[in-house]
C-alpha cells in the first residue's frame, strides 16, 4: 500500500512540473523578440519640416515693478539701520547710516590740505610780485590749491552719501544687511517699494540661445507654487541687454495681463512658459516613432532596402502627439511608426499601408 501511494505522489509531482514548464515556455514564446529572419510588419509616416516656436521654460521670483535698491555711495561699517522690513517710509527719511569715523577724518584731512594750499598760494603770489618766485612756482601752487579744493568737495560729497535716505514714499520690502556689517560701495542694503505701486513682474533668467528668440510682447503662461493647479496669462515686458555676471543668464520680466490676477507679494516663486513669436524650422514626427529616449537624445527607425535602419536624433521638444527634432533628420524621410518597438538594427520589415 505504501508503495502505491509513493508512486502516486511521484506521478503528481512529475505532472505538475510538466505543466509549469509548458506554461513557462508559452510565456517565454510570447515575450521573445521576433525570430531571426522573421519579417515584421510596420507602418510609415513622413517627417515634415515645420515653422514652429519652441517654448522656453524658466523659473523666477515675483518683484515689484517700482522697486528701488538702496545703497551707500561709499563703503564702511553700518552704524545704524533705522527701519524694519514691512515698515512704511516717507520720501527723504533717513533709513541707514555708516560709521563716520574714517569718513570724517578724510574730510578733516582734506580741509587741512586746502588751508595749507591756500597759504602757499598767498605766499608764492607775494614772492612772484616781488620777482622772487618764478611763474612756474606760482602755477604749481595754484594747481595744488585747486586740487585741494576739489578734495574737500569729494570729502563733503562722501559725507552726505554715507547715509541712505528714502528716494520716495513707500514700504521697505527687504533688508539685506544688518548693523555692524562691512558694506561696499553700491552694495544693496534695503529694497524700497514705491507707495501706490500695485504692479508686479516675474523676473526669470534665460540662456543666451533663448534670449535671442525673445521679443517684448511674447505671450507666457505663469504658475505659482502658492496657487497650485492654476495658470495665468502674461507677456514679456522687458528684456535685459546684458547677462548677469553672477550666473551668465539674461533677465526677462514677465507681466501678468489684465484679468483675474492673484494676490501677489514680493518673493513668490513662479514658473513660466514663454512662447516666442520668432519661429524656427524643426522636423516633426509622430511621438510613437521615438525609441530609447534619454534626455533629448533618442533614436528612430527608417526603412532601407527592406530592412530597418536605426538613426540617432536630438529632440527639441514634444507637443501633444508629435516630437520636434532639432537634428538627425532633414525632413521628408519616411519614419517607421507602428511596429518600431519590436525592431532591431537590420531587422526584416514589410510595409503596411
Amino acid at each position: 500500500m505504501k508503495k502505491i501511494l509513493y508512486l502516486l505522489v511521484l506521478s503528481s509531482i512529475a505532472f505538475a512540473c510538466s505543466d509549469n514548464k509548458a506554461a513557462q515556455k508559452s510565456a517565454n514564446d510570447h515575450n521573445e523578440p521576433p525570430a531571426k529572419g522573421e519579417v515584421i510588419p510596420v507602418k510609415l509616416a513622413v517627417a515634415q519640416v515645420r515653422e514652429i516656436s519652441e517654448p522656453i521654460n524658466a523659473a523666477g521670483l515675483v518683484a515689484s515693478e517700482n522697486e528701488a535698491r538702496l545703497s551707500f555711495k561709499t563703503g564702511g561699517i553700518i552704524r545704524k539701520i533705522y527701519v524694519e522690513e514691512g515698515q512704511g517710509v516717507q520720501a527723504g527719511q533717513l533709513l541707514a547710516s555708516l560709521d563716520l569715523t574714517e569718513i570724517n577724518a578724510q574730510a578733516t584731512q582734506a580741509s587741512e590740505g586746502l588751508a595749507k594750499a591756500e597759504r602757499d598760494l598767498q605766499r608764492i603770489t607775494r614772492l612772484y610780485a616781488d620777482s622772487v618766485a618764478t611763474l612756474e612756482q606760482l602755477q604749481n601752487v595754484t594747481t595744488a590749491y585747486n586740487i585741494a579744493r576739489q578734495n574737500v568737495e569729494i570729502a563733503k560729497f562722501n559725507q552726505s552719501y554715507s547715509e541712505i535716505r528714502a528716494t520716495s514714499s513707500g514700504k521697505i520690502i527687504r533688508k539685506l544687511m544688518n548693523e555692524g556689517e562691512l558694506v561696499g560701495p553700491g552694495t544693496p542694503v534695503l529694497f524700497l517699494q514705491a507707495a501706490g505701486s500695485q504692479s508686479y513682474v516675474i523676473r526669470v533668467g534665460v540662456a543666451d540661445k533663448d534670449r535671442v528668440r525673445l521679443q517684448v510682447g511674447d505671450p507666457a503662461v505663469v504658475r505659482f507654487d502658492a496657487y497650485p493647479g492654476q495658470e495665468w496669462s502674461g507677456k514679456v515686458s522687458n528684456l535685459a541687454q546684458a547677462a548677469d555676471p553672477s550666473n551668465s543668464l539674461y533677465q526677462v520680466e514677465i507681466k501678468l495681463t489684465a484679468g483675474n490676477v492673484p494676490v501677489l507679494v514680493t518673493g513668490l516663486f513662479a514658473t513660466v512658459t514663454i512662447t516666442p513669436t520668432i519661429n524656427q524650422s524643426l522636423v516633426a514626427i509622430p511621438i510613437d516613432a521615438i525609441i530609447e529616449g534619454r534626455g533629448n537624445e533618442a533614436f528612430v527607425f527608417v526603412p532601407k532596402n527592406g530592412k530597418a535602419q536605426k538613426l540617432p536624433v536630438k529632440v527639441a521638444f514634444i507637443r501633444n502627439a508629435e516630437a520636434f527634432i532639432a537634428s538627425g533628420l532633414q525632413g521628408n524621410e519616411k519614419i517607421i511608426t507602428s511596429g518600431s518597438a519590436y525592431l532591431t538594427e537590420n531587422a526584416n520589415i514589410s510595409i503596411n499601408p
